[in-house]
């Protein structure tokens, strides 16, 4: 293989490459915990935002709002919770990932759990009429 051969040249060209791309990308400028709604939402320098259920997030099921609300970037592409001892990515929960795979199959087994308490509210929710009918 071949030693690659870098000059001043290519470092400039890599470095205005670096600095165009970075121009257009969304950088995340800040993050807070918003206790009314339950979300963590980050701000990105583009204007856009996103939000995500924290307490959906691996090891802040039992945060209080107070734990939460000491969330932190992490550079431009975490966030971290010193007390909490606990780290995500930010790219993470906006792919839909909330912890490791064991942790997501438990919750997403949980959604489908069959107490007889969820089965009495799905029924009582039913007596009030449900949804409506199609009409064709």
């Amino acid at each position: 293989m071949a030693d690659a051969v870098l000059d001043d040249q290519h470092y400039y060209q890599a470095t205005r490459a670096g600095e165009a791309q970075r121009a257009n990308a969304p950088i995340p400028s800040s993050v807070r915990f918003d206790a009314a709604s339950g979300r963590i939402v980050v701000d990105f320098s583009n204007g856009a935002c996103f939000m995500a259920p924290a307490r959906a997030l691996q090891g802040l099921e039992m945060a209080t709002d107070a734990q939460l609300a000491e969330v932190e970037l992490l550079g431009e592409t975490g966030l971290h919770w010193e007390s909490l001892d606990a780290d995500f990515t930010i790219a993470g929960p906006m792919n839909g990932v909330f912890g490791t795979a064991k942790f997501m199959e438990a919750q997403r087994r949980g959604g489908q759990s069959r107490s007889a308490a969820k089965v009495e509210a799905s029924r009582a929710n039913g007596a009030k009429g449900g949804r409506p009918r199609k009409i064709s």
